[in-house]
């Protein structure tokens, strides 16, 4: 599969947890501080589509920051996962998109989401304004199971046990994309077999109450058996070198900038 078919390019815009790696409070932790790899943003990813077509996986506090170092701010679609404030906070930075493209968003979440999304940023739900002063969604409701659809892009959304609420996980062709989760319902499984590169959440390196630790992660590994395996949303407890050089072949931790190819 990793050799044929069309490609997506993804490019994890951020790999850091909800407080960003150093901490305000805590600061590097276990993180080697010279490293750049250990400097980590809060968790959003860019997918582009063989096509062209770019989507934008959650708007976290860092947003406007992760899209000038990506070089874009063509985004044709936008995809929350959950609503914690790691990846819904620069919800307002998405205007410059709808500057850039001179239409509404299109956004894609859970009715969760998009309820607790009116509640927070209910001014991002009125109709456009000439010139775009406040943002313009066009909102699409998903359930687990539903497909995520633009023109040039298909995939189909899972259900994520993240303990204190679901979070959504997204598959396109052979890659998947699951931040922000601490264990899998059964009706998700299908989602996670046969993947060629999988981006996963992995936040520290002993248990946790609502994200899944590195042993959890690779278990995962050895159940689904994808080619590669990436990891993110990690806190300051998991040094890149060190990290790096524990894992077993085929699993690696991502980086901010980190671009990957995968069959789409």
């Amino acid at each position: 599969m990793s050799g044929q078919g069309p490609r997506l390019r993804v490019r994890l815009l951020g790999t850091g947890p909800s407080q960003g790696v150093p901490g305000l409070h805590d600061g590097w932790g276990a993180c080697d501080p010279s490293h750049p790899r250990n400097r980590r943003l809060r968790t959003s990813a860019l997918i582009e589509s063989p096509a062209g077509t770019r989507l934008l996986v959650d708007a976290g506090p860092d947003v406007r920051e992760q899209l000038l170092a990506a070089g874009t701010a063509e985004i044709h679609g936008l995809f929350i996962t959950h609503a914690h404030a790691d990846h819904i906070a620069g919800l307002d930075d998405m205007r410059a998109v709808n500057r850039a493209t001179g239409r509404a968003l299109p956004l894609f979440a859970d009715a969760p989401t998009l309820a607790e999304l009116r509640r927070r940023f209910d001014y991002c739900f009125l109709p456009p304004t000439r010139g775009f002063y406040r943002p313009a969604f066009e909102v699409h409701e998903l359930a687990p199971g539903d497909a995520l659809t633009l023109p040039g892009l298909t995939g189909r959304v899972f259900a994520q046990d993240h303990r204190v609420m679901r979070s959504l996980g997204l598959r396109i062709g052979g890659f998947a994309y699951s931040t922000d989760v601490a264990a899998f319902p059964p009706e998700s499984e299908p989602f996670l077999a046969g993947l060629d590169t999988w981006v996963v959440g992995c936040f520290q390196p002993g248990p946790h109450p609502v994200h899944a630790d590195l042993a959890t992660v690779l278990a995962w590994r050895d159940r689904y058996r994808p080619r590669r395996m990436v990891l993110t949303h990690m806190g300051n407890q998991l040094d890149e070198a060190r990290l790096r050089a524990s894992l077993p072949e085929g699993v690696e931790p991502g980086f901010d900038g980190m671009e990957l190819e995968a069959a789409g």
